[in-house]
């Protein structure tokens, strides 16, 4: 229920402060297990990301999060689940799989931080592992002027948000290289997708 009544506020939010872009909703996969990537440049990115998904988004979250009693009800509330710190990559995909083998959607940013001044950064390999470890689909998402909400001299830009096709991977789950590859061929369409949506703001 909360998870509902806060997507219908942000997307109210976005549409009507930054006037903010939606496209290809049509190509989110309605069921299954389903990876959604994105491009990271702001702590907007994840409610922004998920507001307009036509699933149910989770999200991993520091655990120091859930302890705060209130905060951490409300996000538990919204899907999102706790991973431990010190724990390393091997705690956090653990919980990520648990997530995808339910079949629900996970949102991940694959550049693992936030890009503060818009530039991509490579993918890390924690992605592609995840699809090859549980299947998942992988959908391309994305994400355009987050990084100059509220910033000086541009405090609401116009937002933009595209949805891509989906991608499997299909290669031995046990090979790095591949796994690797599969990770950045994630971020270079998101890349593609960027771009053309940087180009018609020009």
């Amino acid at each position: 229920m909360l998870y509902a009544i806060l997507k219908v506020i942000f997307q109210l939010y976005f549409r009507i402060l930054f006037r903010a872009e939606i496209r290809g909703t049509e190509q989110v996969p309605k069921e299954g297990a389903l990876i959604l990537a994105a491009n990271h440049m702001s702590n907007w990115d994840p409610p922004f990301l998920a507001c307009f998904c036509p699933r149910i988004v989770s999200y991993m979250a520091k655990q120091e999060l859930f302890e705060h009693p209130v905060f951490g009800a409300a996000i538990r509330c919204c899907h999102a689940f706790p991973i431990k710190r010190g724990a390393g990559d091997r705690g956090a995909i653990k919980a990520a799989v648990q997530v995808l083998k339910e079949e629900h959607c996970l949102g991940v940013f694959p550049e693992g931080t936030r890009s503060r001044d818009g530039k991509m950064k490579k993918a890390e390999a924690g992605v592609g592992l995840i699809a090859a470890m549980t299947g998942a689909a992988v959908t391309p998402a994305a994400i355009v002027g987050t990084h100059r909400v509220f910033a000086h001299g541009s405090l609401f830009p116009k937002l933009k948000l595209a949805y891509g096709k989906p991608m499997r991977f299909e290669g031995n789950a046990k090979d790095k290289e591949a796994l690797a590859a599969f990770s950045q061929s994630i971020m270079d369409e998101i890349a593609r997708m960027k771009a053309e949506l940087e180009d018609e703001s020009h």
